[in-house]
């Protein structure tokens, strides 16, 4: 097997090609659930890249992805060996950010571009200030749609995203924390009234988080260099 994570383009990728092969996939199915996670939320294009590969001297399409790409498509891969390959992905994945990290610009053109990203990342920080200030001023509970729409997620997707990270797992129709995560004060359950299709008055569970729950959601995906929109702006 080819290695599960590259550089191209001074960055961690995979392939659609490797993940298919890697998962037992047909490459054709990869492909789809690509486009698929494209046409329902265009913020995840950036995660992808179109390239082409060459077989018995033809060309066919393929994508590049890198690790929040990779991430979203694997939600779906369920099972045993599943998981232990999605960890395979991860510990690849971080090995090569390492490498990334401590790379030293070899030529004066490097490092005139790694001078210039760096002042781009200061040209960040206000946003930044800006976004956690807000939330840390705000002592109340938040709902997760409030939160998904400054990360430019429906709530659905959202919810996705943090259950495929390993945040929060769907009992009943109640998203709740696993259990490493539960009894550090993130969240608060309460009770939410409602009328079902009937007209009948429900009551159902809901998950809030706190101001330090979005605190650890906020540098959580931070890590995973997923930004609210108004970092993602800047």
């Amino acid at each position: 097997m080819n290695e599960l994570v590259i550089m191209k383009d001074k960055q961690a990728v995979t392939s659609s090609l490797q993940v298919a092969e890697t998962f037992s996939k047909q490459h054709k199915h990869v492909l789809e659930s690509i486009d698929k996670l494209a046409a329902e939320n265009p913020a995840t294009k950036s995660m992808f890249a179109t390239g082409a590969y060459e077989n018995r001297g033809k060309q066919y399409p393929m994508y590049y992805m890198n690790r929040d790409g990779f991430t979203l498509l694997a939600m779906g891969f369920t099972g045993d060996k599943a998981l232990q390959f999605k960890l395979q992905y991860i510990d690849a994945f971080n090995e090569m950010e390492q490498q990334v990290k401590f790379q030293v610009p070899s030529t004066l053109p490097e490092a005139l571009r790694l001078a210039a990203d760096q002042a781009e990342k200061i040209s960040v920080l206000q946003p930044k200030a800006d976004y956690t200030d807000k939330m840390l001023a705000n002592p109340g509970l938040e709902t997760t749609s409030v939160i998904a729409k400054n990360y430019g997620y429906s709530t659905r997707e959202f919810n996705k995203l943090l259950h495929g990270l390993g945040i929060q797992y769907k009992q009943g129709k109640t998203w709740l924390l696993y259990a490493k995560y539960q009894n550090l004060g993130y969240t608060h359950v309460e009770p939410f009234p409602y009328k079902d299709s009937k007209g009948l008055e429900q009551v159902r569970n809901t998950m809030k988080w706190t101001q330090k729950g979005q605190r650890f959601l906020y540098n959580f995906l931070e890590s995973k260099g997923i930004m609210p929109k108004v970092e993602q702006t800047a």
